[in-house]
């Protein structure tokens, strides 16, 4: 658990929820909830972790390195 107002505690997923917003949230004009939440979707599923490279896991896509490590 993260003490409260201290991002470095979960620096992770601070830089995670950057990322999906400067890659995908902010370039796009949603209708309503529902079309944003299958783009996300999408966008995490397809993308982010089959493809997206990520400079802690040695420039790997999360899927290439659950498969290296398994």
């Amino acid at each position: 658990m993260s003490r409260k107002g201290n991002c470095w505690d979960n620096a992770v997923m601070e830089r995670f929820f950057l990322s999906l917003k400067m890659e995908r949230v902010w370039q796009r004009r949603y209708a309503n909830r529902n079309e944003a939440l299958a783009d996300i979707t999408h966008y995490i599923a397809g993308f982010y972790n089959t493809h997206r490279l990520h400079s802690t896991l040695g420039y790997r896509s999360p899927a290439d390195y659950e498969k290296a490590t398994t």
